[in-house]
């Protein structure tokens, strides 16, 4: 799914809490690595590298050889691009050291130094990568507010957690430096809000100060909190051409976007529909301005049908426009959605009554979600795939109208030659 708009043009962005830094990339964090990889840099030490020069390059300590540093690179960037674990990276690890016969790496020799090496390898890459991604998203959408949230780690660091909930502006120096993650195994993250509002919504606190002390170095020249090279924002020095990147990369094919909407947790979802409830609110009554949001994914099992009977979505992504929110509810509509409902979409939209594919429109299909009230009446989504979304390129899967429905007059719908229950019953 395109993370532009799960980002939330229009609302809150939460992709931290919609696509976790392991197992669930997004179009940005895939950008940024990919991009490092026409530099891979020859290191004996992981401070050969240092601040934003991990920007642009890929290393692994004492990874000399180029063979040996493009087949890890292309090991990391498979298990971030493909959302694998860490098993899956641990014996592309072990293929890779055999095959090349190195030797002398930090942890060799011993099962607990080997998952140690591997998990710092993969993890930090991944953390960074996220980071970075969610900078470009955070710089592209022009949040007003950024709030710093603790990763809620079992061992977390003092300071980290006197930075969570800090909501400051996106210009404030503090970001300089302290943009997460912070340390080696840091888990903080940064989301974006419109309104002190907003960052409530996301777990900020406005009138929280920053801790004396936070901006003065030690000795050393290190920061409180901070660690070693570890004093600079992923990905600022490459936040656009990284949003350029995930341009083009962003329209997975429909199979693969529905798996990563399928693998969305319950929090994930709750966090979305926050956001897109900022969204419907500040539609309000129109008028539309052309912008829209990603609220969720066709489900594999939908995309499988649908292909099955001939119809085969560009992709999975699910689009509402702020002029379908409009049009829904505008004054003295017969049959209207109840609008607390509608805001909490992104988490109704993955587990619907039933699901039917409408091909009766040549050249024009349908999906019709429906959704159960109390009184026996249902709640009707009608989203028109592929359909062209303007100021995006691409199609899409739009919600374009909703209204509530005797399970009767579904009935009826349901009969027609054209019509296919393609998931649940009615």
């Amino acid at each position: 799914m395109p993370s532009k708009s799960v980002n939330g043009r229009g609302g809150e962005g939460g992709q931290s809490v919609l696509r976790g830094v392991m197992g669930q990339p997004f179009a940005e964090q895939v950008a940024f690595f990919r991009q490092k990889l026409g530099n891979l840099v020859p290191t004996r030490a992981w401070d050969d590298m240092v601040r934003d020069a991990h920007d642009h390059g890929f290393m692994v300590a004492g990874a000399m050889q180029a063979d040996l540093l493009a087949d890890l690179a292309a090991a990391v960037d498979k298990a971030i691009a493909e959302g694998r674990g860490i098993d899956a990276f641990r014996r592309d690890f072990r293929a890779i050291v055999a095959r090349h016969g190195w030797t002398g790496w930090t942890g060799e020799g011993s099962t607990g130094g080997e998952a140690w090496r591997v998990k710092t390898i993969l993890r930090t890459n991944a953390a960074t990568s996220y980071a970075a991604g969610r900078y470009a998203q955070l710089t592209a959408d022009d949040f007003a507010f950024w709030v710093y949230r603790h990763g809620g780690s079992e061992h977390p660091r003092k300071w980290h957690l006197a930075w969570d909930g800090l909501v400051l502006p996106p210009d404030h120096p503090f970001w300089v430096t302290h943009y997460p993650p912070s340390d080696w195994g840091c888990s903080c993250y940064a989301l974006g809000a419109r309104s002190a509002a907003g960052a409530r919504r996301l777990g900020g606190d406005p009138d929280k100060k920053l801790p004396p002390g936070w901006d003065v170095r030690d000795a050393k020249g290190l920061l409180p909190g901070i660690g070693k090279n570890w004093d600079y924002a992923p990905g600022a020095s490459v936040a656009d051409s990284v949003s350029a990147l995930a341009r083009k990369i962003e329209q997975w094919p429909a199979m693969i976007g529905a798996g990563f909407g399928a693998s969305l947790s319950a929090r994930q979802r709750a966090a979305l529909a926050d956001a897109f409830g900022d969204f419907v609110d500040n539609v309000g009554a129109g008028p539309a301005r052309g912008r829209s949001m990603t609220v969720g994914a066709l489900r594999p099992e939908w995309v499988d049908a649908a292909a099955a009977r001939g119809v085969v979505p560009a992709s999975a992504e699910i689009v509402v426009r702020d002029e379908d929110v409009v049009h829904i509810f505008r004054d003295g509509k017969l049959h209207q959605i109840d609008r607390d409902w509608y805001r909490q979409l992104p988490v109704w939209i993955g587990r619907p009554k039933a699901v039917l594919l409408d091909r009766r429109h040549a050249g024009a299909p349908t999906m019709l979600l429906i959704f159960d009230r109390v009184g026996g009446d249902t709640n009707k989504l009608v989203i028109a795939i592929d359909y062209k979304v303007h100021r995006r390129k691409g199609r899409f899967n739009v919600i374009r109208t909703g209204r509530v429905l005797p399970v009767t007059a579904l009935e009826v719908e349901a009969a027609h030659p054209d019509v296919d229950i393609i998931d649940g019953v009615l």
